[in-house]
């Protein structure tokens, strides 16, 4: 893994009653002539770890790249005390003003491109709907236009295929609510291992991030939306507001869609997924369907992280399109 060319923190006014600061990283070198690439990361509640094979763009493409953790998550500022605060604090308006912030501080505000992962693709959507003249390209890559569409996907598509001891498993235990019993932990964990990461083992960046998701919850459990990991699922046993797993998204997000908006993106755009991902072609479709300078292209042995089943494959496309 390439070394970062700069790291620093972001003063970010999140008014959260205390100083807060967005931790980043640039690999390349942001005055190249380049237009940069922005990374958001997934969760909400993950960090930029598990992206980092990113860092291929600016090694062999020279495309400068920028990693950042988001608020209560990672290197930046975390918030504890505001575990289940949705109503005022935990915001996606929150996440979109420190993006903001973020591009005004390392004065890129005016020409740039966004790679958001999963949550970090919705976030990036939304962002663009709002035509901000800086943004140049667009790559929404495991992201649904709404997190129904998601959720229906994962209980009408993906479950039903699983091996039936695995699906009764998963079923029986939603039902039962005893998602915290062994039982479910490993019926996920085979959910996860099609559906998340085929690489075998995972990526020790990956699992990085999962580490610090589990040193703070903050995040995940007040929006919960994926990406999510065995260990965690198994803390959300709070029904009435989280979801235990994947498939049953009851959180401040639930609602979440981008399709009302889509068609406001202006800048091209491109979609990324894998065959076997979390997030399924029918929970994508509205975003191709919608956008009006859209590509859109499936990796056939990857799931929900493709930038690393299929990591040289996935930055040569990113590099062509950005290229372009």
């Amino acid at each position: 893994m390439a070394s970062p060319t700069v790291t620093g923190t972001a003063d970010f006014d999140a008014k959260a009653g205390k100083p807060c600061q967005t931790w980043y990283q640039v690999y390349g070198d942001l005055k190249s002539g380049r237009t940069p690439v922005v990374a958001i990361h997934g969760g909400p509640g993950s960090t930029h770890h598990y992206l980092l094979s990113l860092t291929d763009l600016a090694t062999r493409y020279h495309i400068p790249i920028v990693f950042y953790d988001q608020l209560g998550n990672g290197n930046s500022t975390h918030l504890p005390e505001k575990s289940g605060d949705e109503g005022s604090f935990w915001k996606e308006q929150l996440f979109l003003d420190e993006l903001d912030n973020l591009l005004r501080h390392l004065g890129i505000q005016d020409n740039y491109v966004l790679l958001g992962q999963s949550w970090g693709g919705m976030l990036a959507a939304r962002h663009a709907t709002r035509q901000p003249k800086g943004l140049k390209r667009l790559i929404i890559a495991d992201s649904p236009a709404s997190m129904p569409l998601f959720v229906k996907a994962a209980n009408d598509e993906l479950i039903p295929n699983l091996p039936p001891d695995v699906r009764d498993a998963i079923i029986r235990n939603e039902e039962a609510g005893t998602t915290d019993s062994e039982e479910y932990k490993e019926a996920v964990t085979v959910f996860y291992k099609r559906h998340l990461c085929r690489a075998d083992p995972w990526p020790a960046e990956l699992l990085q991030s999962f580490e610090w998701m589990d040193k703070d919850h903050t995040v995940y459990l007040t929006m919960h939306v994926p990406l999510c990991h065995p260990s965690t699922c198994r803390l959300l046993t709070s029904r009435d507001r989280n979801g235990p797993s994947e498939f049953r998204v009851v959180g401040l997000l639930k609602d979440w869609s981008i399709i009302d908006e889509a068609h406001n993106i202006n800048v091209p755009t491109l979609l990324l997924n894998g065959a076997y991902d979390e997030v399924a072609d029918s929970a994508v479709m509205p975003l191709f369907r919608l956008i009006p300078k859209v590509k859109w292209f499936t990796f056939a042995e990857s799931s929900h992280t493709p930038h690393w089943e299929e990591r040289e494959k996935y930055m040569k496309l990113v590099a062509d399109f950005l290229s372009a």
